[in-house]
């Protein structure tokens, strides 16, 4: 059964587009490695930032927890999210994924990204969109 984004079919021009990223990407809160992956891909979406996405066995996912949001996306699904939680604090929503993400994207399925306003996203050694995900300014 076709699982397709009615994203679309509104904005036929609309673009998603998904690319491996061939770059190391890590995810750090303080020194603290959460995810390290050469196997990220990056996504360029109309009017939107650029966002990394990584493999979810490439993250430390014990140091999550899952939360009770979610939010939907015409063009992309229903996101599901994980909270960081590190020594009894709990940091809300840091990471979010797709658990069944619509056909158009479905090599979203199995990776996650996360809030660079909320921990340090990495590329290459140097910090990324500390702005987060978003709509472009």
């Amino acid at each position: 059964m076709a699982n397709n984004a009615p994203g679309f079919e509104k904005h036929p021009n609309y673009q998603v587009k998904i690319e491996p990223a061939n770059t190391r990407v890590r995810v750090l809160s303080g020194d603290l490695v959460l995810a390290d992956t050469k196997n990220a891909v990056l996504v360029e979406e109309t009017k939107h930032r650029p966002v990394y996405y990584i493999p979810l066995k490439d993250v430390s996912l014990d140091l999550f927890e899952d939360s009770e949001t979610s939010t939907y996306c015409p063009f992309k699904g229903t996101a599901s999210y994980k909270s960081l939680v590190m020594d009894q604090t709990v940091e809300k929503d840091v990471l979010w994924f797709y658990p069944e993400p619509y056909d158009e994207v479905s090599n979203l399925s199995g990776y996650a990204s996360v809030y660079a306003d909320r921990v340090t996203l990495e590329v290459d050694g140097e910090r990324f969109g500390a702005d987060g995900p978003g709509w472009d300014k």
